[in-house]
């Protein structure tokens, strides 16, 4: 299998490897991969610096002008976003980024509500990542030089950080296996292997949307 025709998605704890496994994943299939990408791609449409799109980066708000103004943003575009606070802007410009690489082709993008952002989208597959403490921890110390005595709090952290964004910009729920196609705990079979299974259940996907 080489490429597909369908737009994936992974949602991940921090820690599970995640990143790399869309990574790999996007190499293995021959398609665009975006995670980071994103953010130099929503500044350079927007005109914001770079700096505002990686300090918003997967922060909600508590904006009580969001729910009103979403609704205007919906029914007269980006016009609408001129009385939502930062993040909401940050998060409505990165979503229309989302949708254009998507309507472009297949492609795998990370993180960002991007399952949410897709859901009218007629192929879209959505994975979650996901491990134990204990092997996102080894993964956060040895990987991205996380101090150990704090690591796990700080995953924590970051992982409920990561939940209340998606949880408030798709009134869904971060984690909950009804969301998405396929969840895989990458710490039982390891990164290599988790990307083969994702391989393998695009392409049962793909045999059975064809017949």
């Amino acid at each position: 299998m080489a490429k597909t025709n369908y737009v994936i998605t992974i949602s991940r704890q921090f820690g599970s490897g995640g990143r790399l496994i869309g990574k790999k994943l996007a190499e293995s299939l021959e398609i665009p991969f975006y995670d980071k990408e994103l953010i130099t791609m929503a500044a350079q449409q927007s005109g914001y610096s770079k700096e505002i799109f990686e300090k918003a980066d997967e922060r909600a708000t508590n904006s009580l002008l969001y729910t009103l103004s979403m609704n205007s943003y919906l029914l007269h575009g980006m016009t609408g976003m001129a009385e939502l606070p930062l993040n909401d802007k940050v998060f409505l410009i990165q979503s229309e980024i989302i949708r254009k690489v998507a309507s472009e082709g297949p492609c795998v993008i990370v993180g960002r509500c991007a399952d949410y952002v897709l859901k009218e989208h007629p192929r879209c597959l959505n994975f979650y990542i996901y491990a134990d403490l204990q092997s996102r921890v080894e993964r956060a110390t040895t990987v991205y030089d996380m101090e150990k005595e704090h690591a796990a709090d700080n995953i924590q952290k970051l992982d409920k950080k990561r939940a209340n964004y998606y949880n408030f910009y798709s009134n869904l729920r971060w984690g909950l296996a009804e969301n998405y196609d396929l969840c895989v705990n990458s710490a039982s079979i390891g990164v290599d292997s988790t990307v083969e299974v994702l391989k393998s259940f695009i392409e049962r996907k793909e045999n059975v949307s064809s017949k």
